[in-house]
């Protein structure tokens, strides 16, 4: 059992809306780490396809994006400001970094994340948005929204991993 498996065990029932974000969001999460599944390092890093997407930082990438969103929900507009410049990074395993090392980060994300969803007193609390021309000005966004977001993210992701480990080796997340 996954860190975030546990902490969906280990937190107090939910019910409505905030079980639903969660269900779904733990859905996502679970097709992309199925995606990686039996994987070493080094297909990890494998790049199999015409884009520079590897699974492995692919996982980089959600855990780092979902890490930010959280930050943002907690009232640190800055975690998500930047200018884009370090995109391509951002997609990719550090030196040094193995898959178990990224799982193990995402897990701790999530259990953040779940905490956060399950203690938070109201999910329409809102926070401005950083300017950047990718935002619509004066934008804000709630707990809510954020967490959409994060779903949206994941779910998309775990698709484009899906095809890379087909292209990798076969395997499918579904089918």
């Amino acid at each position: 059992m996954t860190t975030s498996e546990k902490t969906a065990v280990d937190q107090p029932t939910l019910t409505g809306e905030r079980a639903d974000l969660l269900e779904s969001l733990h859905r996502h999460r679970y097709f992309l780490r199925y995606t990686v599944r039996d994987l070493t390092d080094e297909q990890a890093a494998a790049r199999p396809t015409v884009s520079a997407l590897c699974l492995g930082g692919l996982i980089r990438h959600v855990a780092e994006t979902e890490a930010s969103w959280i930050r943002f929900a907690l009232d640190e507009p800055e975690a998500i400001s930047g200018d884009g410049s370090d995109w391509n990074e951002r997609f990719s395993i550090p030196p040094g970094a193995t898959l178990a090392g990224l799982l193990e980060q995402y897990d701790e994300v999530a259990r953040r994340t779940d905490e956060l969803v399950a203690t938070a007193p109201d999910l329409d609390e809102s926070h401005p948005l950083p300017a950047a021309p990718w935002f619509e000005p004066g934008a804000r966004w709630s707990l809510r929204r954020v967490l959409l977001h994060i779903i949206a993210e994941t779910a998309q992701h775990a698709g484009h991993a899906d095809i890379i480990r087909e292209t990798l080796d076969g395997a499918k997340t579904m089918g």
